[in-house]
């Protein structure tokens, strides 16, 4: 895993546990050991967060560093 994945993993991980307090489910899957999952999940760039439930499935990429752009991206918070 790169330092840049790490990084995201740590934020979501973060921003998940403050604003859904155990309410969520996050699978995280290294594309280097399961590169096949990229294609299936129309993957282009990494690290990506992909929101499955509820719909709409969204994808965000980066580092996850902007909260509040997590935050709008996961439907959790409006477009200031």
């Amino acid at each position: 895993m790169t330092p840049q994945s790490v990084s995201a993993i740590a934020n979501v991980k973060k921003i998940c546990e403050e604003h859904l307090q155990g309410r969520y489910e996050l699978e995280v899957v290294d594309l280097y050991q399961k590169p096949q999952l990229a294609a299936g999940e129309q993957i282009i760039a990494a690290p990506t967060l992909i929101k499955k439930l509820p719909l709409p499935l969204r994808r965000l990429i980066g580092d996850m560093s902007n909260t509040e752009r997590v935050l709008v991206g996961l439907d959790l918070q409006k477009k200031a």
